[in-house]
């Protein structure tokens, strides 16, 4: 199953080399994780509309060019980060390479997604209502963390690889239950037509 078929059924985790080839193909050197990050976080950032509107505010963001097939897959993935969260799922996953890439490459995969959901969400609090709002405290906690972990590097030296492993599904589990918190906060998984309330939730709830 491909992330460009109309309707997969896979784990998003097996999309990354496809969406990595994808890129490549259409000139683009940006990592898939920093590219889904960034999704997430305009999600997360309160913007509204559907993928046309995500299309057009990624591509300002990343400064970069979506079409084809490639722009497919962006609304396909944006359609699995709303699923995953809506109706009490969570099952969201944020886009990474699996575990048969060394873990300096993974850690690094990591702190693109965490620059791409920043770099998302402030572009999302820039064009939605949200820019006037006050970011809910635990929000702000997860985008201070996701900053740090933006700057984060591994110590190839390190001897204690088996620490290191376990360090690294530690940091993954806390980053993907803070990105489900902000985009919860944001009310996505809900009615997205509906405006957002100084508590990050829908008026109409």
């Amino acid at each position: 199953m491909s992330i460009f078929d109309p309707h997969p059924t896979d784990s998003i985790a097996g999309f990354f080399d496809e969406l990595a080839n994808s890129l490549l193909e259409q000139g683009e050197m940006l990592s898939p994780a920093e590219l889904h990050g960034c999704l997430c976080g305009l999600l997360g950032g309160g913007l509204r509309g559907g993928e046309e509107a995500l299309l057009a505010e990624l591509e300002q963001a990343l400064d970069i060019s979506l079409h084809g097939s490639l722009a497919d897959a962006i609304g396909t993935l944006r359609s699995r980060a709303i699923e995953s969260i809506g109706e009490g799922s969570f099952d969201f996953q944020p886009l990474l390479p699996d575990d048969e890439l060394e873990l300096p490459q993974r850690i690094e995969a990591m702190a693109q997604w965490c620059r791409g959901f920043l770099s998302g969400y402030a572009q999302a609090r820039v064009k939605s209502e949200g820019q006037g709002q006050a970011v809910l405290p635990d929000s702000a906690e997860a985008l201070r963390d996701f900053a740090a972990i933006a700057q984060a590097a591994s110590d190839e030296e390190d001897e204690d690889s088996n620490a290191a492993e376990e360090a690294y599904y530690e940091l993954l589990e806390y980053l993907t239950v803070a990105a489900m918190n902000v985009m919860l906060d944001a009310g996505v998984g809900g009615d997205e037509s509906a405006p957002v309330s100084d508590h990050g939730r829908s008026t109409e709830e």
